[in-house]
């Protein structure tokens, strides 16, 4: 799977030379998971106490977005694909990560996210997997997606994301 880049013309001193920027972004998707009340699903993250986000990873070569959906839902949060359906898919969005940080070779993320509706009751969602990823789970109304929570560089997309999906301007 080749990985989404943008082309970036820096110029240099007075002459026409320029250099090419390629940005890598890695191939990903996010889920939305969203109960029979309206409800969605907010996961803390292990590594980073206090930060939250919607279960989300990185595709595998030759994965479709759909494929690593159900993949990363199952292995992140318990739930099979018989727990839900997809009601939306938005995107991509991209994110950079800090300056000069990258992972999985690439300086960002491109993701694809799904609104999936959750089927089962709340309580099949599990985050004590065998490579555990969250710490612990909350159920908010959108409306109540407070930005200080989300890891810094996820701020601008979930903002975008949170329009597209459920028409709201987050502060």
């Amino acid at each position: 799977m080749r990985h989404g880049s943008d082309r970036r013309r820096l110029p240099v001193g007075r002459s026409r030379a320029t250099i090419v920027l390629m940005l890598r972004y890695r191939p990903c998707v996010a889920a939305i998971v969203q109960d029979a009340v309206g409800q969605v699903l907010l996961c803390e993250r292990a590594d980073f106490p206090g930060c939250w986000q919607v279960p989300q990873g990185g595709r595998h070569e030759g994965e479709t977005a759909e494929e690593a959906l159900r993949r990363e839902v199952e292995e992140e949060v318990s739930l099979c694909a018989a727990d839900y359906r997809i009601a939306a898919r938005h995107g991509p969005y991209r994110y950079r990560f800090p300056r000069g940080l990258r992972s999985h070779g690439s300086d960002g993320q491109e993701q694809i996210y799904f609104l999936l509706r959750l089927e089962a009751p709340r309580t099949r969602v599990n985050v004590d997997t065998p490579a555990r990823e969250f710490r612990s789970v909350r159920w908010i109304d959108p409306a109540e997606l407070d930005t200080r929570w989300l890891p810094p560089m996820k701020v601008a997309v979930y903002r975008q994301v949170w329009k597209d999906c459920f028409g709201l301007d987050l502060p």
